[in-house]
């Protein structure tokens, strides 16, 4: 097999050549090299193919981008109980308050 010679250096300008990336990448997105699991690249590689085609890192992004976002179901439960508790205390008086009251109204009688 014949091994191909390198062509000798050209008379090549590099007076207005720049470092970096030859095509600029997108706005608010960040190139990054990640390790996953090859059964998570697996499962989006399939649910891209099973979807007719698409880029399977768009949809780890879009899967991370949801998780980030959601909320717990605890959070919103707790929200949900907090709003209501506030609602209906509103306008009534805590049992605490309303044993404390009675007890105060009470004559004092000594202890025999």
């Amino acid at each position: 097999m014949r091994r191909g010679v390198a062509e000798k250096y050209r008379d090549i300008d590099f007076t207005r050549a720049r470092r970096g990336a030859v095509v600029k990448s997108e706005p608010g997105k960040t190139k990054i090299s990640i390790r996953l699991d090859n059964a998570v690249i697996e499962f989006f590689r399939v649910t891209v193919d099973k979807a007719g085609g698409g880029n399977y890192q768009t949809l780890i992004n879009d899967a991370l981008l949801e998780h980030v976002h959601r909320r717990s179901t605890l959070d919103v439960v707790r929200q949900v109980v907090r709003e209501e508790l506030a609602s209906y205390g509103a306008g009534r008086t805590s049992n605490a308050r309303m044993h404390r009251a009675a007890r105060s109204a009470r004559p004092h009688r000594p202890a025999t």
